[in-house]
């Protein structure tokens, strides 16, 4: 069951995650090519950090499951 409701958290909050970066990420076309290798790296990236607790949530529960 954890994996099933980590999946669907995971899902959900990418999307959100994907269209949020992806918007930001559309205000910086006029701005240096530096600038958006910067965020892009860092937007890249950052995603993991928030779901860090779910997945050790998740696999807390591998060894009873």
């Amino acid at each position: 069951m954890r994996k099933l409701v980590a999946g669907l958290v995971i899902l959900t909050f990418l999307a959100v995650y994907i269209v949020i970066a992806a918007t930001i990420g559309s205000m910086l076309v006029s701005a240096p090519r530096w600038l958006q290798l910067v965020y892009y790296a860092i937007a890249g990236i950052i995603w993991a950090f928030p779901l860090k607790p779910l997945f050790t949530w998740v696999n807390a529960g591998a060894s009873k499951d």
